[in-house]
C-alpha cells in the first residue's frame, strides 16, 4: 500500500476545486476545521486524520461523479483544504 502523500500526488481533481483549496489552506486551522469534518473523534496525528480525510474525499468525489443531489462544492473544498493542510503537516521541512 502506498502511503498518504503518495495517494495524495495521485488524486486528479477539476482546477475550481483544487485552486480553492489551494487558496484556503494557507488558512489551514487544523483545531478548527477537523472537528467540523470528523467530528468529536479527530485523530491526534495527521497521518490518521489525513487517511480519514483522504476516504472522505473519495466519498465526495464519487457523489459529485454521479451527481448526487447531496454533493455540495463547499463541502468538498472544505475537506481538501483539510486534507492538503495535513499533508502539509506530514511533509518534513528542510533543516537550514
Amino acid at each position: 500500500m502506498q502511503d498518504i502523500l503518495g495517494l495524495l500526488k495521485t488524486l486528479r481533481r477539476p482546477r475550481l476545486l483544487t485552486s480553492a483549496a489551494r487558496a484556503g489552506v494557507v488558512q489551514y486551522d487544523r483545531a478548527k476545521l477537523l472537528p467540523r469534518i470528523l467530528g468529536d473523534t479527530c485523530p491526534r496525528k495527521s497521518g490518521q486524520a489525513a487517511l480519514r480525510l483522504f476516504n472522505l474525499e473519495a466519498e465526495l468525489n464519487d457523489r459529485r461523479l454521479r451527481g448526487s443531489a447531496d454533493y455540495t462544492p463547499r463541502r468538498h473544498v472544505e475537506v481538501l483544504i483539510a486534507l492538503m493542510g495535513e499533508a502539509q503537516l506530514l511533509t518534513p521541512t528542510p533543516r537550514r
